[in-house]
């Protein structure tokens, strides 16, 4: 008997508690649903730092791989494979949207490799062609040593090799945690796989590159 009066009680407020947590979870919808189509560069860091859970050998060997969507295996890579990972989880194929532009537009990119046409096995994997390429979407942005004009997605370009003389191209992207510098950290792999690190500054910069939100609409595909 007692038990029969507390019943409808007991249902109300389940049903209070199911519509609360309905609106939480169509808030949380609201709040998260935007951030790849509104502010790819957010979602571009977020991959990157997930890249750093992974252990990854340092290893430049030219390979055969697929196309598209082709990768080395995932416990190999370079600096590069990098942005090229996490761009993947924005369902961008840097290969092939590499390799597509390359092949209307070869002599626009560097001629370091003495290649005569394009190679979708390795293009895409040398920083100087992905400079190239982000320059010719139009995210080129100027050079800054203001770290406040850092954005988390934010791709850098440097040269290792600095005023030693010499070239040797370096990649990595920036994220939303700030180091100890004062300068946002980076995401890059330099030898020892991915890690977040600070070193914005630690070398001379060839480039910064911000990823648009309508390439990312125009080129995104679902993550194979």
């Amino acid at each position: 008997m007692r038990g029969a009066l507390f019943a409808p009680k007991l249902a109300a407020r389940l049903r209070v508690v199911k519509s609360v947590l309905a609106f939480i979870a169509a808030l949380v919808g609201v709040l998260a649903g935007p951030v790849r189509a509104g502010d790819p560069g957010a979602s571009l860091a977020a991959a990157a730092i997930e890249r750093t859970q992974h252990r990854v050998v340092y290893d430049a060997a030219y390979e055969q791989i697929a196309y598209p969507m082709g990768d080395v295996a995932l416990d190999r890579g370079v600096c590069s494979d990098v942005i090229v990972r996490s761009m993947r989880k924005l369902g961008l194929d840097l290969q092939a949207l590499m390799h597509e532009d390359m092949r209307v537009a070869f002599s626009a990119y560097p001629t370091s490799w003495g290649l005569s046409s394009p190679d979708a096995n390795i293009d895409h994997r040398r920083v100087p062609n992905i400079e190239t390429f982000l320059t010719r979407s139009n995210m080129e942005l100027p050079p800054s040593a203001d770290p406040a004009d850092y954005r988390p997605g934010d791709i850098i370009a440097w040269n290792l090799k600095g005023d030693r003389g010499g070239f040797l191209a370096h990649i990595g992207i920036v994220t939303a945690e700030v180091g100890p510098s004062g300068a946002p950290m980076v995401v890059h792999n330099i030898g020892a796989g991915p890690h977040k690190e600070d070193v914005l500054f630690s070398w001379p910069m060839t480039g910064r590159y911000r990823l648009q939100d309508a390439f990312v609409a125009a080129n995104a595909s679902p993550e194979n």
